[in-house]
């Protein structure tokens, strides 16, 4: 079964020689590579083409403006083997990352394995980032499971009878590209151990901004609806809560404790994932962070459903 592995980068001087070095290392090398770059400004391709001279299954593709779901789309389409696998710039796959997918295709029932991946964090605030919304995989549910393509691999007659990765979409469409999976039946498997590590946002600014653009393009496409509307129904009902508590404090208690009980798998994963000192300022950094980032994700939404694009 022969394998492909796609990528897309720009502008990724920094961070190449690292995702070069993790592809090299693989312990299963695939037939093919071929990495799409999106109109580096910065001397990537410079470093993609010295790294591919010496590679003869490496193609470098130059597509100057193309989007991450366009240079997927180029990727693949420039692959002739009938499995793909597909990372991202920015990241950094185990040794065992491609093995481990490829073994899970080897089932002929399985038509799509599903990655995982885990951040590496650099500094405290990445390591408090970490805590909020990256589970680790016992809590995973595969059948609800939506990977993101920095860790996934597919037959590739998935890839045609979905229509690709949605070019329209700039943001999101691998959650756009997993639910049309879903809605098809493919056979999807877990594969926990198959797993890339990821650069979480260094900083307050990125961070919100992240979240942002995540949920423009939810609004974009029409994804989580009910998930959109259960964070703005329950910060809706908070500002309520507060502005009667004032005469009657009390009423406090109630959504205090729902927070708390909402916000329990964060801390559990600072309990495993921080130092004691650490924890400390987990005990108010998830609340504030958690909230910055909805609040992120309410203006984004609301952003993106002024461009939808029904589809």
């Amino acid at each position: 079964m022969g394998v492909a592995l796609v990528v897309t980068v720009r502008d990724e001087a920094s961070s190449i020689f690292e995702l070069l070095a993790a592809i090299d290392g693989q312990t299963l090398a695939p037939n093919e590579i071929v990495i799409v770059d999106g109109g580096s400004s910065d001397g990537t391709v410079k470093e993609l083409e010295r790294w591919a001279r010496s590679r003869p299954t490496a193609t470098i593709v130059s597509a100057p403006g193309a989007s991450i779901p366009a240079g997927r789309n180029i990727a693949i389409s420039k692959t002739a083997e009938s499995v793909v696998a597909v990372t991202d710039a920015g990241c950094i796959p185990d040794r065992d990352w491609l093995y481990n997918l490829v073994a899970a295709l080897d089932d002929p029932s399985v038509e799509v394995a599903m990655g995982f991946y885990r951040a590496a964090p650099r500094s405290r605030f990445e390591r408090l980032v970490d805590c909020l919304n990256l589970p680790d995989a016992h809590e995973v549910n595969p059948d609800k499971f939506m990977p993101s393509s920095r860790s996934i691999a597919f037959r590739r007659y998935v890839w045609e009878q979905v229509g690709g990765y949605p070019e329209w979409l700039p943001v999101g469409e691998d959650q756009w590209f997993d639910h049309r999976i879903v809605e098809a039946m493919y056979r999807r498997r877990f594969v926990p151990d198959a797993i890339v590590r990821w650069r979480l946002r260094p900083d307050l600014r990125s961070f919100v901004k992240q979240y942002y653009r995540y949920a423009w393009g939810d609004g974009a496409s029409g994804m989580y609806p009910r998930r959109h509307a259960l964070r703005f129904g329950t910060y809706g009902a908070a500002v309520v809560t507060v502005a009667v508590a004032r005469r009657r404090p009390r009423l406090l208690a109630g959504p205090a404790a729902a927070a708390l009980w909402w916000l329990r798998p964060s801390y559990a994963r600072a309990a495993r994932r921080l130092t004691a000192s650490e924890r400390l300022t987990a005990v108010v950094g998830i609340p504030a962070l958690t909230a910055l980032m909805d609040l992120a994700k309410m203006a984004g939404w609301l952003a993106g459903r002024r461009h939808r694009t029904p589809r």
